[in-house]
């Protein structure tokens, strides 16, 4: 029986698990100086008020972590050309050049968590320590240093900084509170890998495991946070620390694309691919790349076939709050980063004007782009790293993408448009992990 055309709307592919590319109708090329969030509203300031904190805080930094001694306490990635990967994921000779943002390379926790992750934390810690008087609130970057002395160690250890996760938020929220003194409890669903609870575990982090998903992590972590005065919980699907921590990164990437001679106007867009889970992340850089590059910069949030909760929380609109359980899916994927089965409220509410799309990709693919990714460039990446891969060619090579380009007035640009995809993690990855999914990604190019 044929199928009729209905059947390959983004909804139906969702249903059947099938990759799918989803374009926003409400995306707006003009924004007001500010966007509402939360109840609130933030701006291009509150990206650089976020920035400006990471660099007073940079001297500490450099001295609580030794692999920061070289960057003077920036934790950055770098940008790489990947011109060897275009033809291996569908595009084509005259529709752009194809670059990476090496998040997966981050120091201190090795991944895209911690931008956001980290300054969440600092911005917990410059709280107490100006309240107490350890520092003034026009204290100088030298005088952070005085956070790593006993007195606001002392005063660090009477609290608990704590976090849900599926691993890598945990990672960066554990490692960076565990440094400053505090006591770091991460609790941790179900599909986060056991390499990083070990890694938290060997940092003096305590680690409670939750027989559920994701979601069950954080709501039993913010419920335990909630009765204990001296708890701070990072709450990744409401904290605007987290979401304006992560925006930062676009003052970074403005800079590396001048320096890379790439140029950002209407004749010379750019796409930039980004991993999803809850969204925070995504939407924090999505939210900076607007404010800083403008218009002609378009996000897409990458998200696996059982795990599309941000996709489904756009289409759904203001007023829903959708799970991938309620679709017929399963949350369950390799890329354990993207296992999230509802989409944070705040950060889908910011994006309605803002994001271009949102793409899905089957576990197969991400092993074997991991693979690709490794013979092109070397580069080490885990599942949930490679998922915005599938970007370029899903976008210029697909019906939906191709009329999506041409409404915009994108087509003729192509061949002078910048690729961006933005990996998210696989710095800490063990050797032996690292080498199952090179030889499952290779199993399956055959």
């Amino acid at each position: 029986m044929n199928q009729g055309l209905e059947d390959f709307t983004p909804a139906a592919l969702l249903r059947r698990a099938e990759p799918c590319l989803w374009l926003n109708p409400q995306r707006q090329a003009l924004l007001p100086a500010a966007l509402p969030v939360a109840g609130g509203c933030i701006g291009a300031q509150d990206t650089q008020a976020a920035a400006a904190r990471l660099a007073r805080f940079a001297p500490l930094l450099a001295r609580l972590f030794p692999e920061l001694a070289a960057s003077n306490g920036v934790i950055e990635s770098p940008l790489l050309p990947a011109a060897g990967l275009q033809q291996a994921l569908g595009l084509a000779p005259g529709q752009g050049r194809l670059w990476i943002k090496a998040d997966h390379r981050l120091p201190v926790a090795g991944s895209i968590k911690a931008r956001g992750g980290i300054h969440e934390v600092l911005e917990f810690a410059e709280g107490l320590a100006v309240q107490h008087g350890l520092i003034s609130a026009q204290a100088c970057p030298a005088d952070y240093l005085a956070l790593a002395e006993p007195a606001a160690r002392t005063l660090f250890a009477r609290y608990t900084v704590a976090v849900g996760s599926t691993g890598n938020l945990g990672l960066g929220i554990g490692v960076a509170a565990s440094a400053l003194g505090f006591r770091a409890v991460v609790h941790m669903s179900l599909e986060a890998k056991e390499w990083k609870k070990e890694r938290l575990r060997r940092r003096g982090v305590q680690v409670v495991e939750h027989a559920g998903d994701y979601e069950s992590a954080v709501a039993a972590g913010r419920a335990q946070a909630a009765a204990d005065p001296y708890s701070h919980f990072v709450d990744d699907e409401r904290s605007l620390s987290l979401l304006l921590g992560y925006s930062a990164a676009a003052l970074h990437l403005r800079q590396q694309l001048l320096d890379a001679g790439i140029v950002v106007d209407a004749a010379h867009p750019l796409f930039v691919y980004l991993p999803c889970g809850v969204g925070g992340a995504p939407a924090g850089i999505t939210f900076g790349l607007r404010h800083v590059l403008g218009p002609h910069v378009h996000c897409f949030f990458a998200e696996p076939v059982q795990s599309p909760c941000f996709m489904l929380q756009m289409m759904a609109g203001q007023g829903g709050n959708p799970s991938v359980y309620d679709w017929g899916l399963s949350n369950q994927t390799e890329a354990d980063g993207l296992a999230v089965p509802r989409a944070s409220l705040p950060a889908a509410e910011l994006m309605a004007p803002l994001l271009s799309g949102c793409l899905t990709v089957r576990d197969e693919t991400l092993l074997r782009q991991l693979v690709q990714v490794l013979e092109a460039t070397g580069e080490r990446i885990e599942p949930s790293a490679a998922a915005g891969f599938s970007g370029p060619g899903m976008l210029t090579g697909s019906d939906a993408g191709q009329a999506w380009l041409r409404g915009q007035g994108l087509l003729a640009h192509l061949p002078r448009a910048t690729h961006l995809v933005w990996t998210t993690g696989g710095l800490f990855v063990p050797d032996e992990e690292y080498e199952r999914f090179v030889q499952r990604g290779r199993a399956l190019a055959v």
